[in-house]
Parts: structure tokens; sequence; C-alpha cells
């Protein structure tokens, strides 16, 4: 078995931590620091700790990544970590990030997401050095598949994961490398407020894609409804399928309306 680091926060970073650990030998994790969460604003874990904790797994929280951070694996594994990696770092020993899009097509924050607002008909993982510039590392593993009208990011992050892990095995065993091509660069900006927004009059397609893209993690919006599936009808109409009110539970959109009546 392998000894790794793992560096990783988000559910996504957190589910390829718990596949490595099951195959390697997991000896930390940084993560990001605690924040307080819901309405008691108490002090939450990040996923990924809540991973290496029930695993045993020793935890390291630094507010900033730097040089005083004792890394004690040769091997650091970079997942939905969220904070910038310094050169310094990067020096020692070999550093791979997990990135969920097929690049160098949907570098950034928001690859699965911007895939799926963008109409994309596959994704895929690919297995990079980390390197300064965002997601621009050579690649050493890549795989793609095909994206259905009946994904969305949930499911989309849960395939990631399993074909992350799967081609980590491959590469922590033998690295080698190949330069992203220049050629088909785009990127993937951070959700923004914007971006979570149906209007009604907009493109029946581009409204489920956006619904696919921001569910079941972030919600797109519609008034005061958080729309967390929808389809276009028979009619070629924008039909929301669940929805949740404000402050209330997720339910059919038919069950809504008729508790409006």
């Amino acid at each position: 078995m392998t000894q790794l680091t793992v560096a990783a926060t988000a559910p996504f970073g957190a589910d390829v931590l718990e596949r490595l650990a099951q195959q390697h030998d997991v000896e930390l994790v940084v993560t990001r620091p605690d924040k307080p969460r819901g309405r008691g604003r108490t002090l939450q874990p990040t996923p990924a700790k809540e991973v290496a904790e029930r695993l045993g797994i020793a935890v390291a929280q630094p507010a900033k990544l730097d040089a005083g951070v004792e890394l004690p694996t040769e091997i650091v594994v970079v997942c939905a970590y969220g904070l910038l990696i310094p050169e310094s770092l990067l020096q020692h020993g070999l550093w791979l990030n997990v990135h969920p899009s097929l690049l160098p097509r949907w570098r950034g924050a928001a690859p699965v997401e911007r895939a799926l607002l963008a109409d994309d008909l596959e994704t895929g993982v690919t297995i990079h050095q980390t390197i300064k510039e965002l997601d621009a590392g050579p690649i050493a593993a890549q795989e793609a598949f095909p994206l259905s009208d009946d994904d969305d990011a949930g499911t989309v992050y849960a395939r990631s994961a399993e074909i992350a892990a799967r081609l980590l095995d491959q590469v922590i065993a033998n690295p080698t490398f190949t330069l992203q091509p220049d050629e088909g660069v785009t990127y993937a900006e951070k959700i923004s407020p914007a971006d979570r927004e149906l209007d009604p009059t907009g493109d029946p397609r581009e409204l489920v894609n956006r619904v696919r893209a921001l569910s079941p993690h972030i919600g797109a919006r519609l008034g005061d409804l958080l729309v967390w599936r929808a389809r276009v009808n028979d009619d070629g109409v924008f039909e929301p399928v669940e929805v949740q009110p404000a402050g209330g539970k997720r339910m059919t959109y038919d069950a809504y309306l008729r508790g409006r009546r």
C-alpha cells in the first residue's frame, strides 16, 4: 500500500478520499478549517474531515498552506481542496490533482456544473500534476463518459469519484505525463447568484440544464422556490418536478401547487 497525503474539503474530495483509503495508506488529510453552519451557526467539520475522523486518519486544518505545513508522504493527492498551494510546497514530492472534466476543457472551480449548463454530451476525469497555473499541469490519466438527460451534478460527481480513484491507482503505480494541448481551453467560473435564477421566459432546455447543474447541492431558484428537478413537458414548456419552498421541505411540484389552493 502506497503512503499518501490527501488534500480535500468538499463532498467530491471526501468521496475520493474514502475510496483511496480502501487501497492506500492515507497518512494525513489536509482540509480547510471548520466553518459555522446551520441556524445555530455552530462550527462544523468539512466533509473530508468527517471521513478522515471516521477512518482514524490524522487531520491538519491550516488557514493557508505554507512551508510550515509538514507533509509526511512523497505523494499528495489534491481533490476539491479549495486553497492555493504555494510553489514551495509543490516542490515537495509528487502532487496529483483530480479534476472532474476533460482538461483543458473546464479548468476552474465548477467544471461539473459548467458542463451541464453548457449541455455537453460528455465529460470525464483528469489526473494531472499540480502546478502553479490553474488546472494546467501535464496529464497523467484521463477518462471520458457520456452525459445523459437523467444526470445532474450529484450523479456526475459520484461517477467521477469512482473513476478518479481507479485512475489514481494506475498513476500512483506508474506516473507518466503528457502536456495539455493549447487548443480547447475553457474556464469553469464559480457559480454566482445570477447563475441560480430561473427565468420562465427563457429556453426550456436551458432552464432544465440549469436545474440539473445545481442539483442536489446548490439549487436553482424560481421566485421563492428552490427547484431540484425539472423537465420539458410534452407541450415543450419548462416544468418543475421537485421543489422546496423557503423554510420548507422538498416536495413534488404538484404537491406544492395543491398546498397553495
